[in-house]
């Protein structure tokens, strides 16, 4: 059956139990002007990782769109980043068992008008149709096909040596494949993305310790501030190989960066999700001057990490634009090493992730100016805390 519709939205996700392991897809078209549903399928692919099943899914959902509305415009939405930004030409396509899914999806992608990278939350639906699939296979040990447009013939699927997963939480009940025993993870859960977190060299707000954020005076390095990112610098040089580095867009990260571009020949990017925390009104002022003028704000502010200062962010609020963050950073170099120039709040918060403890605990880190704090990132999502604050001499 097919309809007559101006455009249509596919939607589509995959996921594995262990990535790699039990894998499937699941995916949808649905009219983007009412929102009806026209097909939906969601089958288990063997043993592959969340890449394959991800890619699966796309190329499911394509071949829906050209059964059931073959005139129609097409929207593909989905939570991977790395398939919306790899099929739109914006990232490159690096591990060889990702090619040939993308070039199948790219003969059917004649029609897509828009790539579009969603939330996970709002890609329920099709994550729901990967989790049927694979709870039906669990319950008969056989292989299975669900959805209105569910069919037995499956595309051919890669051999399972891809391990460079996106790095998100698993679709709704998976597990990961967790070794941990970090020092004795091997080849088999592939390679971590190493991100070198480097705290800026000093201002002159930070030698007078006052609030300094995003929307704020935005002073550059003073001279010790130059000698200490020098430094770093150079320590970062000697114990990695570089493959990329991602800065604040705030001055001081900016010139602090440089420094490392110019030791590793590395060009500089910016995310906004590294930025520091907005103080708003409090931006400038001491902690001092805060308590004089703010009590009751103050108090408010250090007893919930969900309130946020006058006119400016929650650290609730910076958690989460800092895992976005770390999810694209990730995402984009797998098993690459990231220099990551950013300021003390979103080190804290990316620490706490690695951690997975309590936001409580970020007001128990203390972390000095031109420091640097080393964390791995498994393609399974597992992290590896290897150094915090360490200034180099």
């Amino acid at each position: 059956m097919t309809a007559a519709v101006g455009r249509v939205v596919v939607e589509a996700d995959g996921g594995s139990r262990g990535n790699p392991g039990p894998a499937s897809y699941g995916a949808l078209v649905r009219d983007e002007s009412t929102g009806d549903v026209l097909a939906t399928r969601g089958e288990t692919i063997g043993r592959a990782t969340n890449n394959v099943a991800e890619y699966r899914g796309l190329i499911a959902g394509l071949e829906l769109a050209a059964e059931h509305a073959p005139d129609a415009d097409v929207v593909v939405r989905m939570d991977s980043k790395l398939v919306v930004e790899q099929m739109a030409g914006r990232w490159k396509i690096k591990h060889a068992s990702m090619k040939p899914l993308a070039e199948q999806a790219r003969g059917l992608a004649d029609r897509v008008v828009e790539w579009t990278w969603i939330p996970r939350d709002q890609n329920a639906a099709a994550d729901a149709l990967a989790n049927e699939a694979l709870d039906a296979q669990a319950r008969t040990g056989e292989p299975a096909v669900v959805g209105t447009a569910a069919r037995q013939e499956t595309t051919p699927v890669p051999p399972a040596d891809d391990v460079t997963a996106p790095l998100e939480a698993p679709p709704s009940g998976t597990g990961k494949d967790t070794n941990p025993l970090l020092g004795w993870r091997g080849d088999v859960h592939g390679r971590p993305t190493t991100l070198v977190l480097l705290r800026h060299g000093v201002t002159a707000n930070t030698v007078r310790k006052l609030f300094c954020g995003k929307g704020g005076s935005d002073p550059g390095l003073v001279a010790e501030g130059e000698a200490q990112a020098a430094r770093a610098a150079a320590w970062i040089a000697r114990h990695h190989d570089v493959d990329a580095i991602i800065s604040s867009p705030l001055r001081r990260t900016r010139e602090t960066a440089g420094f490392v571009a110019r030791e590793t020949g590395v060009t500089v990017g910016v995310d906004d999700g590294v930025e520091e925390a907005a103080f708003g009104d409090w931006d400038g002022h001491s902690f001092a001057e805060i308590m004089e003028d703010w009590p009751d704000e103050l108090s408010t502010w250090l007893s919930s990490t969900a309130v946020a200062p006058p006119g400016g962010e929650s650290f609730d609020e910076v958690q989460e634009r800092v895992r976005q963050a770390r999810d694209r950073i990730v995402e984009a170099h797998p098993g690459e090493t990231v220099v990551v120039v950013s300021h003390v709040t979103p080190i804290k918060l990316m620490t706490r992730l690695a951690l997975d403890g309590p936001m409580s605990i970020i007001h128990r880190m203390e972390l000095a100016p031109a420091s640097i704090t080393t964390i791995a990132w498994w393609p399974d999502g597992t992290p590896s805390l290897r150094g915090f604050s360490i200034v180099p001499e």
